[in-house]
């Protein structure tokens, strides 16, 4: 956009400058030879008279005083340096004309002597005395011209730099915007439309900000009322008999509260920082609280974790709810029996974690959308992880092989 300003500006410069130059430069030339013509002409005038009054031998020191004239009397004498030119034949038959000639211009006056024959005074000027100055005005113009197209530049690089500035603060908002950070403004003050623009950008983020403000508000409330019945579920559990079925539904019951409450921190967050857990530990630990059920539904567990310590850029609880979803998927939808694997692996830009079953896939793709399910469930498992494993600067992908292969990619904080 810059570029084309300064395109622009110095496009109309150059036009305004030849408009402008270009016929000052000719008068200026004209103006030369009418200056150098006149003086000629002047001094050959001056001689007219002493043609008709003066003797030959006055007229004779007059003419040497003067340079570039010569007088042609109308008995054949000629006085100063020339030729006879068919100029001259005309002059001395009383007739006064110019024309131009080879190396400059010449200039014819008819003149009578004494005795009323015709004569002429012939003033030739060169072509040097017909452009003197010229050059040197010319220069002059063209430096004055190129000084004019400069300042144009500065002027229109100035007025360029204002718009792209305001276009490239826009941007940046922009993508500030996009990638969370509800706190970025634009400036209004940009010219022009760029300043409607920034203010409309202003509206827009300000009404995201509410609009994300009551979301957070309303799902802290949806889980802050979960806990209710959580805690009723916790006390029914205790009053169990056995001591092995009370504590396995106790730490049911205490996962399934840690998760609302990160729902409730997550919800009321205002910054983008997703934090770091030791993967390594987190998927153990799920894997370990899943394995009791695997047990009770006869699946075969292959588990095969790296150790650690595995930072990747992902929250604990976060972490958490990306494996609980993923193992969740596997009991929810495979009929009892159905083995699958966990397998963490190490990369070089953080973790690989694999989930695999036996069972029969997933019906399509459609799933991986927000709020679908193939098995009537709330359709926002596979949502989690991919958008869990996006944050973290990964990514989800599932691959059918005999089955569901799920691989989500975390990335390193």
């Amino acid at each position: 956009m810059r570029r084309r300003v300064l395109l622009l500006v110095a496009a109309i410069a150059a036009l305004l400058l030849l408009a402008f130059l270009v016929p000052l430069a000719v008068l200026v030339r004209t103006v030369a030879e009418d200056r150098a013509v006149a003086t000629a002409t002047a001094e050959a005038q001056s001689l007219v008279p002493l043609v008709a009054t003066s003797d030959r031998e006055s007229l004779r020191l007059a003419v040497e005083q003067v340079d570039g004239v010569a007088v042609f009397l109308p008995d054949g004498t000629v006085l100063g340096t020339a030729d006879r030119t068919p100029l001259v034949e005309l002059g001395t038959r009383g007739v006064s004309a110019s024309a131009d000639v080879p190396g400059g211009r010449e200039i014819v006056t008819a003149v009578r002597d004494r005795t009323g024959a015709g004569g002429a005074v012939r003033a030739f000027v060169p072509d040097a005395e017909l452009t003197r100055g010229v050059a040197h005005s010319w220069l002059i113009l063209a430096g004055l011209g190129v000084a004019l197209l400069v300042v144009g530049l500065v002027l229109g690089d100035r007025l360029a730099r204002s718009f792209v500035r305001g276009a490239t603060d826009l941007a940046q908002v922009s993508d500030r915007l996009a990638r969370g950070d509800l706190a970025a403004r634009a400036d209004p003050a940009a010219p022009g439309e760029l300043g409607s623009v920034a203010r409309a950008l202003n509206g827009l983020a300000e009404r995201i900000s509410e609009l994300l403000r009551e979301e957070r508000e309303s799902v802290a409330d949806v889980a802050h009322r979960v806990r209710t019945p959580l805690t009723a579920l916790k006390l029914e559990a205790e009053s169990l008999r056995d001591p092995a079925e009370a504590g396995r539904i106790e730490a049911a019951v205490e996962g399934v509260e840690r998760a609302v409450t990160g729902a409730i921190a997550q919800a009321r967050q205002r910054g983008t920082d997703t934090g770091h857990a030791d993967a390594a530990v987190v998927v153990g630990e799920r894997v370990a609280f899943w394995a009791v059920l695997a047990e009770d539904t006869d699946r075969a567990v292959t588990v095969d974790l790296a150790p650690g310590p595995l930072p990747v850029a992902l929250g604990r609880t976060d972490l958490a709810a990306l494996v609980d979803a993923l193992l969740g998927n596997v009991f929810a939808h495979t009929p009892d029996g159905t083995a699958f694997a966990v397998r963490l692996r190490a990369t070089g830009s953080g973790a690989e974690l694999e989930v695999a079953d036996a069972g029969p896939g997933l019906p399509d793709t459609a799933v991986l959308r927000r709020g679908v399910s193939g098995a009537g469930s709330t359709g926002l498992g596979l949502d989690i992880v991919r958008r869990s494993a996006e944050r973290s600067g990964g990514a989800l992908h599932l691959e059918h092989r005999g089955g569901l292969r799920a691989v989500v990619t975390l990335g390193a904080p």
